[in-house]
């Protein structure tokens, strides 16, 4: 089964039990997808902390050979660099072969401790274009898409000619410009 070219519809609903990356102050999550080098990253839930919601959805382009998408989430932050609250992988075996896909998928920390739960809505839909036409199921005497003749008189002949063309110009030299002065 070839994948090339289909559809898949990824909406990030949440997370749960994020590890809290924040000493003072509640998290501000946001997830990252990448799919064969095609990224999205949902909206920032500010003050979301260990269990954001987001209902983002995204549309990715399939291609045979790559059948996993990468996800990390990581905690937005003013004052220094985002920091990096888990990172894992869903495998896109489910959804290719059912259609659809409601999970939950665990991240992992830099250091290999669990770091919460991603859930992901996905929806896979094959090409809706075909390679070729239709094959007629019926068989014609004459070719089903054949212009139909008509037995109607020509066209009328004219009564008067059309006048003579005026203010036309005619094709005659070109027109000379003088050359620059030298500086």
């Amino acid at each position: 089964m070839s994948i090339q070219g289909d559809s898949l519809q990824v909406e990030v609903v949440g997370c749960t039990r994020l590890k809290d990356t924040e000493w003072f102050s509640r998290q501000d999550p946001y997830v990252c997808l990448d799919y064969a080098g095609t990224r999205f990253r949902t909206r920032t839930h500010t003050d979301g902390d260990k269990d954001p919601i987001f209902w983002d959805k995204f549309t990715f382009q399939l291609f045979e050979g790559c059948r996993e998408i990468k996800i990390e989430v990581w905690n937005s932050n003013t004052l220094s660099r985002d920091k990096l609250i888990g990172r894992g992988r869903v495998l896109l075996q489910k959804v290719l072969s059912e259609g659809n896909d409601d999970s939950s998928w665990t991240i992992q920390s830099d250091s290999g401790r669990a770091a919460g739960t991603v859930n992901l809505r996905m929806k896979y839909s094959k090409s809706q274009y075909c390679h070729h036409p239709p094959y007629p199921t019926q068989t014609y005497r004459y070719h089903p898409y054949a212009p139909q003749t008509y037995n109607n008189p020509p066209y009328p002949p004219q009564m008067y000619n059309n006048p003579p063309a005026e203010g036309y110009y005619v094709q005659g030299a070109p027109p000379y410009y003088r050359p620059h002065p030298p500086y």
